[in-house]
């Protein structure tokens, strides 16, 4: 195990070219054209309002505990209808291990109403993870990552679990699982607005993290090299007014080797990601199969409205569909 979890050296600085600016004026146009869609002044709205609460929960998502593992309970006479219809309908399903790791400048708080929405669903095992993100890089965070989805796995006894990763924390687990053998640990990898292809934003910032995050680095570098074999599958959500993200579409998840289904969502802002109606729902409805072809539908599983969803937070009202 200790000779898999080795980093790939650093292949240095980006030789590609500097920032695009025929790239940055494309991005700069599409959102000037969006500003007056209803959508998106509703989603700036909502991230506007999420940032005060997240920046009010921040304090505790340091002080509050992770989650304990548990195998599953098999009990459902005291459940409600959502979560006795998960587990009667697949036991392991419900119990398999469900790990959020959070992003940049953030702890587990922001994954408060996610993991709400998870639990309420019949997720029995859902947990946090809080690592340093300024004093980090991706490939160190990626190792502590591994030591903790190994704990993990011996306590519940489950060989597999299900890594859900917001921003930066997508980036890591994508490492973790891509470079350092974590997809025979990790079944279904779901990233909300990860920089995949990096991101102009982090030029604004010139610390060693922001620099493995820009376009053409060598951490960009190394994880397009080919992933030939690997068994995770991957679900990635952007937003195309992200403005964390640019360009926008680098959220999305493209490599030749694979199995990736991107969602693209309208109107949704970065820190809001994790908290949408429409994503809680989508990711609870994957996570409820343990296929291996990357389909997502499952039947009998409702779909939420994509109209209003991108930004409307989500509620414990949406288990009634």
């Amino acid at each position: 195990m200790a000779a898999t979890l080795r980093p790939s050296a650093d292949p240095g600085p980006a030789t590609g070219p500097s920032v695009s600016v025929t790239s940055c004026a494309r991005t700069l146009l599409r959102a000037a054209s969006t500003v007056g869609d209803p959508a998106v002044l509703a989603g700036a709205a909502v991230e506007a309002a999420w940032l005060t609460a997240h920046l009010a929960t921040w304090p505790a998502g340091l002080l509050a505990p992770g989650g304990s593992t548990a195998r599953p309970d098999n009990r459902v006479e005291h459940l409600p209808p959502v979560q006795r219809g998960l587990l009667v309908s697949d036991i392991e399903a419900a119990g398999t291990p469900i790990l959020l790791v959070h992003g940049i400048v953030s702890n587990r708080s922001i994954f408060t109403l996610l993991r709400r929405g998870l639990t309420r669903r019949g997720f029995t095992n859902v947990l946090a993870m809080n690592y340093a993100t300024v004093a980090t890089d991706v490939r160190t965070a990626a190792l502590r990552l591994s030591e903790e989805v190994e704990r993990i796995a011996e306590e519940t006894g489950f060989e597999r679990i299900h890594v859900i990763g917001h921003s930066l924390g997508g980036l890591i687990a994508r490492y973790y699982v891509t470079r350092l053998g974590g997809d025979r640990r990790v079944h279904t990898l779901v990233t909300l607005g990860t920089p995949h292809e990096g991101t102009y934003a982090a030029y604004a910032v010139p610390t060693r993290l922001m620099r493995q995050m820009r376009p053409g680095s060598g951490l960009m570098r190394e994880l397009a090299r080919p992933v030939r074999g690997c068994r995770t599958r991957f679900i990635a959500y952007w937003s195309d007014t992200d403005t964390a993200i640019v360009p926008q579409r680098s959220a999305s998840l493209r490599h030749p080797d694979l199995g990736a289904r991107s969602v693209r969502l309208h109107g949704a802002g970065h820190l809001t990601l994790p908290m949408l109606g429409e994503v809680v729902h989508g990711i609870s409805a994957a996570l409820a199969q343990l296929d291996t072809d990357g389909s997502t539908v499952r039947r009998g599983a409702t779909p939420i409205s994509r109209r209003s969803a991108a930004t409307r937070p989500y509620s414990p009202h949406d288990d009634l569909f």
